[in-house]
């Protein structure tokens, strides 16, 4: 994907410097790409992690400030409800069907939950962040809040950067 400012042409753009797609089936391709690959969502080239889970402070192709992104506790819930969840009936299954001993659900139920509550966390950060981004989210009537507390123009918005 091309950086912000250099005039590439990306399928469904709104306009040539601007790298944010304009239909909706773009919009959500930009989003997991970008998220899934942990790229800046604004350029795609720069990083949005600055190590596993952290969100970095800038992207350092195109300078973009991460303050705006405020995943929370979004990722954990999503890996509890998408994938928790479900692995937790197959656990339960396993038990009810074979009555293994403990030292098989040790090996086989524990690492299961862990690897598959633990490895979406980032690309489901990423597609969150990335989302917040493109749909220019923010808390209601928080704009001239945050105006005042980073120190800018309450007109500007925090995502004209």
């Amino acid at each position: 994907m091309a950086a912000a400012g250099a005039g590439a042409d990306i399928t469904g753009m709104t306009e040539p410097n601007d790298p944010l797609p304009a239909d909706d089936a773009a919009k959500w391709r930009w989003i997991f790409s970008t998220g899934w690959r942990g790229r800046c969502p604004r350029c795609g080239k720069g990083h949005m992690f600055s190590s596993w889970l952290k969100v970095a402070r800038r992207c350092e192709v195109c300078d973009l400030d991460y303050r705006f992104a405020a995943p929370d506790d979004g990722p954990a819930f999503f890996s509890l409800c998408i994938i928790a969840f479900p692995l937790a009936f197959v656990i339960v299954w396993l038990e009810v069907a074979f009555n293994p001993p403990l030292w098989v659900h040790l090996f086989t139920s524990v690492p299961i939950m862990l690897f598959g509550c633990l490895l979406p966390l980032r690309p489901i950060k990423g597609w969150l962040v990335a989302s917040q981004y493109v749909n220019r989210a923010q808390e209601a009537g928080t704009q001239g809040l945050w105006a005042r507390m980073h120190g800018s123009d309450e007109t500007r918005s925090e995502f004209d950067q």
